[in-house]
């Protein structure tokens, strides 16, 4: 199978020699063989792994993500950000915490900015209510 991981800046991983990939989404872990149906689906916050048909085996932590396998043989996922590592127990430490810490700070940064943009409609409104009211009761 090829497995290709890409984020919008770089491709993470080009392989053209992979046995299987185990991967996550919201209804669990899941693995693809070669002569897979076609699937798409979303990944979560989680580490990808797959095993070269040589036995060595290779980890990708992902920011969600689509995996999609077409063909049975060509297995895409195109994630926000990916990091490929050797080593599972530094990924599932310390990448995939700092995944979701951006992804928790994201967030928190959305909600700030809707509560801005919210705060800056209810002063609009306000103010056009009281144009309003002035012009119907012909006083500032």
């Amino acid at each position: 199978m090829k497995l290709l991981i890409t984020t919008p800046t770089a491709v993470a991983v080009d392989e053209t020699d992979v046995a299987s990939v185990r991967a996550e989404d919201e209804s669990g872990s899941f693995g693809l063989l070669d002569g897979h149906a076609d699937l798409v689906t979303a990944l979560k916050i989680s580490v990808v792994s797959w095993k070269r048909r040589d036995g060595a085996s290779r980890y990708c932590g992902v920011r969600h993500g689509v995996l999609s396998i077409s063909g049975g043989r060509d297995v895409a996922i195109a994630t926000r950000e990916a990091v490929v590592s050797d080593n599972l127990d530094h990924l599932e430490d310390t990448v995939l915490a700092g995944l979701r810490d951006k992804e928790e700070a994201e967030r928190a940064e959305r909600t700030a900015s809707l509560r801005l943009e919210m705060n800056a409609i209810r002063q609009l409104v306000r103010s056009l209510r009281q144009r309003q009211d002035e012009r119907f009761t012909g006083m500032p």
